[in-house]
Order: structure tokens, then sequence, then C-alpha cells
């Protein structure tokens, strides 16, 4: 007898040879075994998972999802696959790492208004660190999904409005968590979804139909999922919506001939949770064997959760109706991912000072500086931010001793006691001579105005007042629509009883939420703003130093901020009219935002200075240089962010009235000056996709745009 080992067991053997000696080992059942992902744990209240006792050592995979971080158990659920399968295949191991893993980072939208892939890099290879610590090999983020409709819950999650800036930071996301070399010891699989259209679910409400065009499709859905496979993501998971009448997660054309075929995308397609079972709810398959066909042949090589490919796949091939070469092509593409993540190797999570650890000195610092770069100072009437010394403070709202609020949704293994709170931080930081009064004056949710008097109380005796108001942790995410903006309960009330009450004293509001909130009746009575979003396990100490001129605010909106809920969808590459003028808008209301894209305010200002172009024409095949100068005209230092945009005047399709292309954001010291430059390169920068993805560009007249200036260039 032979003592080789199998040639798959061989690391010095070509990738693809490895894959097929141990394809060709295997029984039917072993490879649709490899095809079913079993949860561990519960993901969420819709989502209840499977025990770890209910599974076979063939399975291809696990979701940690709400399981307690246990080193333990990992390695023993992997040692059985390992030393109890025929093959000793090894299981992979996923969780949704979305923004950080104990050490919780920014919600995405939040880490999108700081303009800086690099500090989003570090950030995902953080979250990669910690994960990879408690035994995930495998995170579903980055989502990459396109949203214009914040009542949407999952708009927390996506990198906001621009499908041009979703794909840097898809490019940036995928760099961190997978690393130099996917399957390093610090490092994850990185997923891209939902693919593809979920963002744009009717309504704004969660597992609902889509209807994208083609042309919008190209343009604004696919361009970041792209983006992360070029950039060399490992899998790719399909999204519950049904888009245009064809749910995703059976959508051949998409799946295979535009992800594979196409692009030339040779990981694996996971399914959302239970999304294929969902294909009878969506009235696509008849039964679940008819879902288990459709999925399996539309490109989706591991059922999550809902196990119809165990089910089902077999009886499928002996009847002919699925052939064994798409089980041969979907099981290759799980090995695939396996070795290249080096588990065949290294199988086990050896633990390290992170495994279980809370987040340390050093992560925390990371955790502070996302949070401080990706608050938005959204209004700062009279400087009243910083705040200036004063005897009491008063800080009121159901949001200024929540943890739980400040980590957001996903927060995996987020501990809210440990999460220092708005209130915890300030008294840290205040003088000791400075009395912090708090008051919530209500809950998040809910009709009790009984706090009221005392809130007022407390704002009658203070010489500043803080609000702070928002949402509750589980208002956005998955599953988390809501049908109106305005803040959740009698908050509103609230806000606008403070305010009435401050009489001329420094007065605040910082908002905890997972999008953007309707201001309509509080803006006016509140001289500063700051969108405080869901910043992490550093959220209090970050909003504290803002609050307090300790750190200064530099983020700038990555999405439209409605005035109400009626204007959305409102977004900034919104298309020309064909009225101009008042005609077509709201007769009971404004169309344009309260904020827009791109807004927010710091401690010091800028001078923009005039636009200039190295050339004024530009061959198709060509570049043009466009720079201009921004001095800091203010007392302090302070980050500037430089965002160009575009507009295609007249073209064979309609465009938008500016398309943002190029992004750059620097620190001026006080009185400083510095050049932003953009190389623009036409057939990048300037073109458009027809309805099949082709990409046009059209000889003519381009507008390039910083702010209110705008200069144009020809493409001859």
């Amino acid at each position: 007898m032979s003592t080789e080992p199998p040639r798959y067991r061989l690391p010095a053997l070509p990738l693809e040879e490895r894959i097929a000696d141990l394809l060709a080992r295997l029984t039917l059942e072993e490879k649709i075994d490899q095809l079913h992902q079993c949860g561990v744990g519960d993901t969420n209240p819709n989502n209840l998972a499977a025990r770890a006792d209910e599974f076979r050592p063939t399975y291809g995979s696990f979701i940690l999802n709400g399981a307690e971080p246990d080193l333990a158990l990992r390695n023993a659920l992997q040692r059985r696959c390992v030393e109890e399968s025929r093959l000793g295949i090894p299981a992979i191991f996923g969780c949704d790492v979305i923004h950080g893993y104990r050490a919780i980072l920014p919600i995405p939208l939040a880490q999108a208004c700081a303009w800086d892939p690099e500090l989003l890099r570090r950030q995902c290879a953080l979250a990669a660190r910690m994960a990879r610590a408690h035994g995930v090999d495998w995170t579903f983020a980055p989502m990459v999904d396109h949203c214009v409709d914040p009542r949407w819950g999952r708009v927390a999650e996506t990198f906001g409005e621009s499908a041009w800036a979703s794909s840097v930071h898809a490019v940036a996301a995928v760099r961190g968590y997978q690393g130099d070399t996917p399957g390093g010891p610090d490092s994850v699989a990185a997923c891209l979804k939902h693919f593809v259209g979920y963002g744009a679910s009717e309504g704004g409400r969660d597992y609902s139909f889509t209807a994208v065009p083609d042309q919008q499709l190209w343009e604004d859905h696919l361009p970041p999922f792209a983006a992360g496979v070029a950039a060399g993501a490992l899998t790719v998971m399909s999204s519950f919506n049904d888009l245009n009448g064809v749910p995703t997660t059976a959508h051949r054309r998409l799946l295979t001939d535009v992800l594979r075929t196409r692009w030339g995308f040779d990981g694996l397609v996971v399914s959302d949770w239970n999304a294929v079972l969902q294909l009878l709810n969506q009235g696509f398959a008849a039964d679940e064997s008819e879902a288990a066909r459709q999925a399996l042949l539309a490109g989706v090589d591991l059922n999550m959760a809902d196990g119809l490919y165990r089910a089902h796949l077999s009886a499928l091939v002996r009847a002919g109706t699925v052939p064994p070469a798409a089980i041969d092509e979907a099981v290759r593409r799980v090995l695939r991912v396996k070795f290249r993540l080096g588990l065949f190797e290294r199988p086990y999570v050896e633990p390290s000072a992170l495994s279980g650890a809370a987040p340390t000195s050093d992560q925390l610092a990371l955790c502070h500086e996302a949070a401080v770069r990706s608050a938005v100072l959204l209004k700062n009437d009279a400087a009243t931010l910083p705040l200036r010394p004063v005897r009491r403070v008063a800080l009121i709202g159901p949001l200024a001793e929540d943890g739980a609020a400040l980590l957001g949704s996903w927060a995996q293994q987020g501990r809210a006691a440990e999460t220092p709170t708005l209130a915890a931080a300030l008294r840290e930081r205040l003088p000791a001579d400075t009395e912090l009064v708090v008051a919530p004056g209500c809950a998040i949710d809910g009709a009790d105005t009984a706090g009221f008097a005392a809130a007022l109380a407390a704002v009658a005796a203070a010489d500043a007042v803080v609000v702070c108001a928002g949402e509750a942790a589980t208002m956005s995410g998955e599953n988390g629509s809501r049908a109106s903006l305005r803040l959740p309960g009698v908050q509103e009330e609230l806000l606008l009883r403070v305010a009435a009450a401050t009489q001329g004293k420094p007065l605040a509001l910082v908002l905890i939420t997972g999008r953007p909130i309707e201001l309509e009746r509080v803006e006016p009575v509140y001289p500063a703003i700051l969108a405080g979003w869901q910043l992490g396990s550093a959220a209090g100490a970050a909003l504290a130093d803002l609050l307090l001129g300790r750190a200064a605010p530099s983020g700038r909106l990555a999405i439209t901020w409605p005035r109400t809920t009626g204007q959305i969808p409102l977004y900034h590459h919104e298309r020309p009219r064909a009225r101009r003028g008042r005609e077509g808008e709201y007769q009971d209301g404004a169309t344009t935002p309260h904020f827009a894209f791109g807004h927010g305010l710091g401690y010091t200002t800028f001078r923009h200075g005039q636009i200039r172009l190295s050339a004024g024409e530009v061959p198709a095949d060509g570049v043009v240089t466009a720079e201009i100068e921004v001095e800091n005209t203010g007392d302090r230092e302070g980050r500037e962010t430089v965002l160009w945009f575009i507009h295609d005047p007249a073209a064979s399709r309609t465009r938008p009235l500016r398309e943002l292309r190029h992004f750059e954001s620097a620190v001026i010291p006080a009185g400083g000056r510095r050049i932003f430059r953009w190389e623009i390169v036409p057939a990048r920068d300037c073109s458009f996709p027809d309805e099949d993805g082709r990409r046009i560009l059209e000889p003519g007249e381009i507008v390039v745009g910083v702010g209110g200036q705008r200069v144009s260039l020809r493409v001859v």
C-alpha cells in the first residue's frame, strides 16, 4: 500500500491540480455536503440557526453569527471535519464582520464620510485580525449595494450613494480584509454583497422587488462589484431581491454571464440566508426541489442555511434535471476558496493574545480616529461648537447614556457595557469645576413624556446644553426599514421643548443614527448639529472630543440628507428634467436637500481658488490635469476634502447633472495652502455604460466642477 499522501495534500502542486484530484475522489453525497452552509448560533431574530450537533463532518461551511467567540468550539467543529470525514476536507467558518469584531468601528455609511480609502483599509484590516483570532475565516463584507433611499435599514451598511465612491471603498475594504496574501494569519476572505440591485428595494422595504433598468444597473449597481472582483475578492453573495421579475439568487445572466464569464470571477458565490428557500415565497419556484435546481444552475455554489441543496440535489442529479458537471463546478469553486485560504495546511486557529480579549488601547485608538473622521458637522451657527468653558452643562436625550446605540447594527461581539457613553466621556473630559447634569427626557421610542420636566429643569439650570437623540441600533441594518425618517417616539417634541427653554444658551444637537433623519422642524432652532451616526466602541470619546474642541470635525456626507421623507429618492446624481425652473417641483415643499451630498463643516475655514486645466481640449486617449488651490483661512489646522464632479451636457444617453469622479482629502495647517490635482483620463472618467455595459466615450464638452465652480473641457 502506498504511503504517499494524496495529491490534493501536496501544497507544492498547482492549485487547479489539487482541486481536480480531490474532486475526483468525492462521492456525489460528499460533493453536495460541500455545498451546504450550516449556522451555529442565531444571526438575528428572523434567523434561527441550527445547533452544532446537527451537522455532518462533510459540511462545507459554518456561520458563526450569534455564537459566543469560542475558539475551542470552532476548532472542535473543524477537528471533526478534518479527522472524522473520509477525505478530511476542512470547513470554512463565516461571520458577518461588517464594521469590526469586538472592537467596533463606525458603520460603513459613516466610514464613507471620512473620504479616506486608506483609513478604511486599516479599519477592515483590524476587523479581520480580530475576527481571525476568534476563529473566523470569512467575513460577509463589504456590502457594496447602491442605495438612494434612507428608509431602507441597510443603507447603514452601504458606502453611500455614489457608485464611483463605493467602488473605491470596495477595493479598500477587500484589501483590508484579505491583506496582501489571502489566508494569512491576520486576514479573512472578503465577500462582495448583495449581488445585485438589493439597495433599490421598493419603498425602502427589505427583501422586496427592485425595478432597475439595465443601463442604470451598469451605471450604479454593478460597478462596485466589478471593482471588488478586480481587487481579488474571493467570494460574492447573491441577494434577496427580485430584480425586474427574476430573483437574483436564480439570475443566471448576472451570476454566470456577467460575474463569471464577463468579469472572470472564479471564486464562490454564496446565497444569502435562506434565499434559495425564499424563491418559493417570491413565486419563482413551485417547490423546494425546483428552487434548489434554479439556484445551482444560475450560479449559486454554497447554499446558506436552508438546506435545500442537501435535501434535493442528489435526486435532481439522478433524475437528470441537474447535470453532474454543474455539481462539480460548484464544488470546485468552494474548494478553490478553501485552498486559497490555506485551510488544508492550517485548518485550526491557534489561540493568541487577541482571542477572547477586550479591545486593546491600540485598537481603540484606531476606532477613535475613525469615529472622529466619520462624524459630520452639519450646522454650526455663531461658532457654537466647540463648547466654551462653562460651569454647568446639561446633557439631554435618550441616547446620552446608551452604549448599545453607539455600536449600531451588526456589532459582532461588541459589548455595550464596555462602550463609554457620551455622558461618561464628557464627565471624563470636562474640567473638574464643570458640572454635567444628565436627563434622558424620554425613551428612544414610545409616547411617555414624564421625563420632560426633569430635562427642562436641567436645561434651565445649565449654562450650555447638548442634546443626544436618534435611533436604537435595531432601527437600522437588516430588517430595519422605516416608513418615516422622523425621530422615533416623542424625541422631536422633546427637542423642540428643550430649544424653546434654552433662551440663547449654547445649544448643540448630536444625532446617533444609521441613516439621515428628518430635521425640518428641529434644524431651525438648533444652532449646531453634529451627525454622530453609530460610530462604534470609541463613539462616546470621539463625540466628546469633537464637542469640546479636542478634535475637529472633517467628515463630509456620503449621502444626501433630505428635508422630508416625501422627497425620497433624492440624490446628487439626478438627471436633468424636461422643464426648467419651478415647473415639476413640489407644490407643498422644497425640492432641494436639507444638507447636500458632500456637505460638512469644520472648526476652520477654507478658500478655494480657480479650477485650472492643463489643456482645454484632450484626445479620447489622452490625459489632462485639473487642479485647484485651497487655502486654510482659519486659525487652526483642518482637513479639507475636495470632490471633483463632471457633467456631460449633451450625450446619446441623458447624463447626471453631477457625477463624482475623484476625491482627495488632506490636512492643511492654519494659513497654509495646498494644491489638489486630478489626472482626467477621458476613457475612464468621461465615459458611461450603455444597456449592455459597454463603455461609451463621445466627443464634445465635459463640464468639470468643484463646489460651485465649473470649467469646460472638450474631448476630441
